[in-house]
């Protein structure tokens, strides 16, 4: 079984004058950006961005989310096998 040793960091990204409010999701294997929706709350928002990082890198499992120092984003850690 083969566990991931990343953790994803997301952080909220307000508006600009060209995009709209963000969440970026990164881990050393790369990033994605994804929209704010709306109609979802502030941690639902982050599981969003980091399921899609997930989903890019093929990472699969259960993984727990908590928030980070500065309050402007959350951290996901692979939980499977802990």
């Amino acid at each position: 079984m083969t566990f991931i040793t990343q953790a994803i960091e997301t952080k909220y990204l307000k508006a600009t004058d060209r995009k709209n409010s963000r969440i970026k999701a990164t881990a050393w294997g790369g990033s994605v950006t994804v929209n704010y929706d709306y109609e979802l709350n502030v941690d639902e928002n982050h599981a969003v961005a980091a399921l899609t990082l997930r989903r890019k890198m093929g990472w699969k499992g259960k993984f727990a989310q908590g928030g980070n120092v500065k309050g402007d984003g959350y951290y996901f850690v692979n939980v499977e096998g802990a």
